[in-house]
């Protein structure tokens, strides 16, 4: 009967994902079906810390955040939650050793985002590696399924990817982080007088990420490579959308890839991936 409740804990994992993330859930669907559950254990738990800090406003967060950190160390160590979305997040850190030093780099990011921080370079680095690389990491060690060689090859660019994502998420989400959270990632940059120079210069930075993650992303395993590769096009979609869009306007309003979009660039993918052109 315990299989049932791992099982259980797993589509727990899985609502969460297909609630807050369309891209992301038609990305794991076109992975191999041993992946599916594994990432959705990843993803559920790096969802229910950002949304923690992110959204729950009428709460105390630190305390919510410290509870949830103590509640993750503790599931790993014993093996098991009552939380479900920690549950499966244990278990795929077991199966896939997962290394501690990534779930704490992620918590700690999370940590950051509780105060007012200003960025500076180094910073803006720190909160780049917790919060979006290390997520690529982690995924990175389910792919690879214990091929600690292959993990090592592809680990740079895998960080690239999550470092790409991120910072098309910053440009995206410019307006709401500033004027809801009082947040400015990116070092050096006056929020009053956002120019078109300093935007260029920023998705030049995103451009390069973008490279090197394509790089990686073709020598994946051939269960991820559809998937991850999803990800990437929908994100260099949206990136694209956000370079056309004006500094001013950026300020003002949500860049958003329409959902049929999304559902063109998957059947591309997967035909792409039928015929091995990727």
């Amino acid at each position: 009967m315990f299989n049932l409740y791992e099982k259980s804990t797993f589509g727990c994992s899985k609502l969460v994902t297909e609630l807050y993330s369309t891209s992301f859930s038609l990305g794991i669907k076109t992975l191999t079906k041993r992946f599916h559950e594994p990432i959705y254990g990843i993803y559920g738990f790096v969802r229910f810390a950002d949304e923690i800090v992110d959204t729950f406003h009428q709460f105390d967060k630190k305390y919510l955040l410290e509870k949830f950190k103590a509640d993750t160390y503790e599931a790993i160590e014993t093996g098991i939650s009552l939380n479900p979305i920690l549950h499966s997040f244990q278990k795929v850190v077991h199966e896939f050793k997962i290394d501690l030093e990534l779930i704490d780099a992620f918590l700690y990011s999370m940590e950051m985002d509780l105060g007012q921080i200003v960025y500076d370079d180094s910073k803006y680095k720190e909160y780049i590696y917790g919060s979006a690389e290390v997520v690529g990491l982690m995924c990175l060690k389910v792919f690879v399924e214990g091929d600690q060689s292959l993990y090592e090859k592809l680990k740079t660019d895998a960080r690239s990817l999550g470092a790409a994502f991120q910072k098309v998420n910053f440009l995206r989400d410019l307006k709401s982080d500033y004027q809801e959270r009082g947040r400015v990632y990116f070092p050096q940059i006056d929020m009053s007088n956002f120019s078109a120079y300093a935007k260029r210069e920023i998705e030049k930075d995103i451009q390069i990420d973008f490279d090197n993650a394509l790089r990686g992303i073709l020598n994946l395993p051939v269960g991820a490579r559809s998937g991850v590769y999803l990800a990437y096009v929908y994100y260099l979609k949206l990136f694209k959308r956000i370079k056309k869009t004006s500094a001013a306007k950026i300020q003002t309003q949500r860049v958003r890839v329409p959902d049929f979009i999304k559902f063109t660039l998957l059947a591309q993918t997967l035909v792409k991936g039928r015929f091995g052109a990727l």
